[in-house]
């Protein structure tokens, strides 16, 4: 028996190996299709998905028990229509940008093989999205499965990969684990063929990807909190906050999790919800459903995620009409002693009631605090200055106001980006904080053309060549000391100076300048004496106008000379240090 579980987990990490192979092959070849053929293959698995909606929602909920076929039905729609039709025009082939102004050149490239691992609430909708949006940016998938969904996952696989093929992308480009063991799992997030981890589950999966040495994406749970202030649309946010609880029984990270409400408006609230399916829990039963929903450990317990209210209740001990749609639970505060407040991942909510939105601020920020940071808060008020201070205050990176949390922060009801993959930055403990795009699954390969010439340090260019190039404002005394050593090794200094001697050489005992820098000069035609007032900046021109008028340059030590005009005064004896 041992062995036979030792042999299953050997086949589990080879198969793991078996598939990057394939994958990176096939990722080779793709990453050389055009934008046209690349749109192409996106397109049919598009299609192909949106024809196996229905399908594979059912095969979800056969497989999981989680949710309910509708909703898992709107997911995978959500991800073949909404999301493709934000990503279809998307460039991600060749030049994306040019900056003329900057004159810089953006180049997509793909990453390599994405290890796409799958979560069991939410599998065939996951799936599809973490397919596109990589297939979409040339990349090839490897997928690893829930174990609890693995069939409806291959399912949807196989399904996408037929499309993808028949549309022209080579065999393998996407790939889905048989038999989806810890070991294989972690195999396929740390081997060396794997470009980067697209990871969503609980805590602990997301932190193995952070850990495994290559790059990822994971993202956390939610915990969100929804805030009716005072000022909302009641009737509205109540319905918003008990259809986004409710939809697919709370499967989405992205679900309501807390209701809190101001005191002036609770008991409009209470009414609303009561309309809206909601049972109020008492005492007894808020410790009976606090024992069932969770666990030891302070997690949902997986034996309830998904599951309708009536059904919590029953195996909580009690009863409630068939028609409620969720529970709620009054509670006094937020942590240890109150189990409810924690992510539920079913129809249950947390209720609080504060005095005022500062109240409410400290209260949505205790949740965010027990789990759920950088994720996601759902805000009911048509106050645009109390708006303005939950942005600029609230821990969360998806704020949406007046709408669902559960599918307003997958960009369903919002203009958010459609995504199934929800960043929620630094104090999520995730590497980036927005919804995940084919953009994220891109390098941008950066071409940049010079704006400006180099200009060396002062050491450096007094070692240089004369002929440097000037950026700015020159350095006089530098140029000057660069003109003086040019004239010098040209013989010019020798000519003249104040007194009749170079500076660099000085008469001997009979009068005449025994420098080794001492050249007579000639001329093809003659040149008339200078008047021995020199100039501070000579150019081609000035040199061109003293030839022709057969006179000399006077220069001092400070003089500016173009290299072109150092270059013809040269070959005439122009220039004359004074």
């Amino acid at each position: 028996m041992t062995t036979s579980l030792r042999d299953a987990d050997l086949l589990a990490i080879q198969e793991v190996r078996d598939l990057l192979a394939r994958a990176v092959e096939a990722q080779k070849t793709f990453a050389e299709f055009s934008q046209e053929k690349v749109d192409a293959v996106v397109a049919a698995m598009a299609r192909a998905a949106q024809d196996a909606a229905v399908s594979l929602a059912k095969a979800a909920h056969e497989e999981t028990g989680f949710g309910n076929v509708p909703d898992k039905t709107i997911k995978n729609q959500f991800c073949c229509i909404n999301l493709y039709e934000a990503i279809k025009d998307m460039k991600t082939v060749g030049i994306l940008r040019q900056d003329h102004e900057k004159k810089i050149w953006e180049v997509a490239s793909p990453l390599g093989v994405v290890a796409a691992v799958i979560p069991s609430t939410n599998p065939t909708s996951t799936t599809m999205f973490k397919a596109l949006i990589s297939v979409k940016a040339r990349n090839a998938v490897v997928i690893s499965p829930h174990p609890s969904a693995k069939h409806c996952i291959r399912e949807t696989t196989r399904i996408l990969g037929e499309a993808a093929r028949g549309a022209g992308a080579p065999d393998g480009i996407l790939g889905c684990l048989t038999n989806p063991t810890l070991e294989a799992t972690q195999e396929l997030m740390s081997h060396r063929r794997t470009a980067v981890i697209l990871a969503t589950g609980g805590h602990g999966l997301v932190k193995a990807a952070y850990s495994s040495g290559r790059p990822a994406f994971g993202v956390g749970p939610g915990n969100v909190p929804a805030y009716i202030e005072q000022t909302a649309n009641v009737a509205k946010a109540v319905r918003d906050v008990i259809n986004g609880k409710t939809f697919d029984y709370g499967t989405l990270c992205s679900s309501e999790q807390s209701l809190i409400c101001d005191e002036a408006v609770k008991e409009a609230v209470v009414e609303e919800c009561k309309r809206n399916g909601a049972y109020f829990l008492n005492d007894d039963e808020i410790a009976k459903v606090s024992r069932t929903v969770v666990t030891e450990k302070f997690t949902a317990n997986p034996m309830i995620v998904g599951k309708p209210a009536p059904y919590i209740a029953e195996q909580a001990g009690f009863h409630v009409p068939s028609t409620t749609r969720v529970l709620i639970a009054p509670l006094a505060g937020v942590g240890r002693k109150y189990p409810l407040s924690i992510e539920k991942l079913s129809p249950v909510l947390s209720f609080y009631v504060v005095k005022d939105w500062r109240e409410g601020c400290e209260r949505c920020v205790e949740v965010l605090n027990f789990g759920g940071l950088g994720h996601t808060l759902a805000l009911h008020c048509n106050d645009e200055s109390i708006i303005r201070e939950f942005a600029l205050r609230k821990p969360v990176f998806r704020l949406v106001v007046n709408t669902l949390a559960s599918i307003g922060a997958v960009g369903a009801t919002t203009g958010l980006f459609p995504s199934m993959t929800l960043g929620c930055g630094a104090p999520g403990g995730n590497i980036t904080s927005d919804n995940i795009s084919p953009m994220h699954l891109i390098n941008i390969r950066r071409v940049a053309f010079e704006l400006r010439e180099y200009q060396a340090s002062a050491a450096h260019r007094s070692q240089s060549s004369p002929v440097t190039a000037v950026v700015g404002n020159p350095d006089r005394e530098l140029i000057a000391s660069v003109i003086d050593r040019f004239l010098a090794s040209k013989g010019a200094l020798a000519v003249a100076s104040p007194g009749g001697h170079s500076p660099s050489s000085a008469p001997n005992s009979s009068g005449e300048i025994s420098s080794p820098e001492k050249k007579t000069f000639s001329s093809p035609h003659r040149i008339e004496p200078v008047d021995h007032h020199p100039v501070d900046f000579v150019s081609e021109a000035d040199v061109r106008r003293a030839i022709e008028s057969n006179e000399k340059i006077a220069i001092h030590g400070k003089t500016i000379i173009t290299p072109a005009a150092r270059d013809l005064a040269e070959s005439h004896d122009i220039l004359v240090r004074v």
